[in-house]
């Protein structure tokens, strides 16, 4: 199938989401060759163009653009004045969560997020566990989220491990199984594992934005934060890309 910028708007459309994004031209962010991110960037920005043009509900739809540019400084900011030229309703950083290494991404992120426009969404994609901010499909490898970081259940440390995954959690997961049942099923590689974990995973990623909401609601979000890092990496090893995204933020350990 010919996937086109016209083509996704139909489809999007059809499928009626509050939030729909544009067709972009996405490389890997650890491909070596500039021209390819260099093609990719405008082409993107081409197809907005066209999603816009052909999008049907815009009164019902939100449209969002997607930044690209892969690791260049130079492309990220072709990309951004290209696409907040459109003024559309919201804009997600994209190219990222290709294999590239932390401290890279969390400098893009750094770039482009404070760029756009404040008052719009902004979309990060490809974030992933809890650290980034959760991502719910790690279930599928028996890996569970919990404030330490992850737990992975298809270790033998769980076999007779009777506690529940998190015994803060009260989600249908936690209330009912125990570490070396969810083990057991991983183990198997048996679906259940997954929607087992999965319930849990969701459960725990609504307490952390809860969290994370009533911190920033009480202004005591740089105390959220090193605590939330203090728990993640208990001997203060925290990796550089870690320390550079505070710094970022202006929140000292």
């Amino acid at each position: 199938m010919l996937l086109t910028p016209e083509h996704s708007m139909r489809i999007q459309n059809r499928l009626g989401a509050d939030i729909i994004m544009a067709l972009d031209d996405v490389v890997p962010s650890t491909n070596p060759t500039y021209e390819r991110f260099k093609e990719a960037t405008h082409r993107t920005t081409r197809w907005i163009d066209r999603c816009m043009a052909a999008h049907s509900r815009p009164r019902e739809q939100n449209l969002f653009a997607i930044v690209q540019g892969g690791l260049d400084e130079g492309l990220r900011d072709i990309s951004l004045r290209d696409l907040i030229a459109r003024d559309l309703p919201g804009y997600a950083i994209g190219g990222l969560a290709g294999g590239e290494d932390k401290l890279e991404f969390i400098k893009v992120v750094n770039k482009c997020a404070p760029a756009l426009p404040a008052g719009k969404p902004r979309y990060v994609m490809g974030i992933g566990y809890p650290l980034d901010v959760v991502l719910c499909s790690a279930a599928r490898f028996g890996v569970a989220l919990v404030d330490e970081g992850v737990m992975k259940l298809k270790n033998a440390a769980f076999e007779r491990d009777m506690r529940p995954i998190d015994e803060e959690c009260s989600c249908e997961c936690c209330a009912k199984y125990t570490r070396a049942y969810c083990h057991n099923l991983a183990g198997k590689s048996l679906t259940s594992a997954a929607v087992l974990i999965t319930l849990h995973n969701i459960a725990y990623m609504q307490r952390l934005t809860r969290r994370i909401r009533s911190a920033i609601t009480e202004q005591r979000f740089p105390e959220f934060v090193r605590g939330f890092v203090r728990g993640q990496y208990p001997k203060g090893d925290e990796p550089e890309w870690v320390r550079f995204s505070l710094e970022c933020a202006g929140i000292s350990m």
